[in-house]
């Protein structure tokens, strides 16, 4: 039992070391050896609970979902009923309350699964089947009227959504530069606006 809660303690210390340094780093330029500055063991001790840089992130990403499965479920607890705003702007505060998970979803998923064990994706892919049933909870509880059919869309429609919510929410200086070159113009809204805004428009006829 120690042993585990070593382990568990040892985990926690390097997923909050990569967690740190990708506020200021990219996800490509993040190294072991660079996780490794950042806590009290060396590159390879790392490798005895982390196998690839990508299982960490994957960790890192499992962990976004849960927290955000808990803060929908305190949606559901505190309140009996919502009209299609409070609903919207209750919803929308808990995706603004994840800038990590919403980074690590604009990441390309395919190269950072792929680095992963079949093991880790597993225990991965569980929590996200975790958010997909509690977002279908939360529509089960304050649009009764909608069918499964109707919540199934919704589901894989505000899902992919959110793959590229980053980006258009937090354009960069280049981004800007470039668009304004082009005669482009870049939005700026923020995460909580366009997902309040895009919950208006999915869920407009069942409220």
């Amino acid at each position: 039992m120690q042993n585990i809660k070593n382990t568990d303690k040892r985990k926690t210390e390097i997923i909050a070391a990569c967690r740190a340094i990708y506020q200021n780093m990219n996800f490509k330029d993040i190294t072991i050896k660079e996780i490794s500055a950042y806590t009290s063991f060396s590159r390879p001790s790392i490798y005895n609970y982390f196998q690839t840089k990508e299982s960490i992130f994957l960790e890192i990403l499992r962990t976004e979902y849960s927290i955000w499965c808990d803060e929908i479920e305190k949606i559901i607890i505190k309140n009996k009923a919502l009209s299609l705003k409070q609903f919207a702007d209750k919803f929308a505060k808990t995706i603004d309350n994840r800038p990590v998970l919403l980074k690590l979803l604009a990441m390309n998923l395919y190269d950072l699964e792929s680095n992963c064990s079949l093991q880790d994706l597993t225990v991965f892919k569980q929590e996200y089947k975790r958010a997909i049933n509690t977002v279908n909870k939360l529509l089960t509880v304050y649009f009764p009227q909608m069918s499964d059919k109707e919540k199934d869309n919704f589901l894989y429609t505000f899902f992919p959504f959110m793959f590229g919510l980053y980006p258009y929410a937090n354009v960069t200086e280049k981004q800007k530069t470039a668009m304004k070159n082009v005669g482009l113009k870049y939005p700026t809204k923020s995460v909580y606006e366009f997902v309040y805004q895009t919950l208006l428009v999915l869920l407009n006829n069942y409220k």
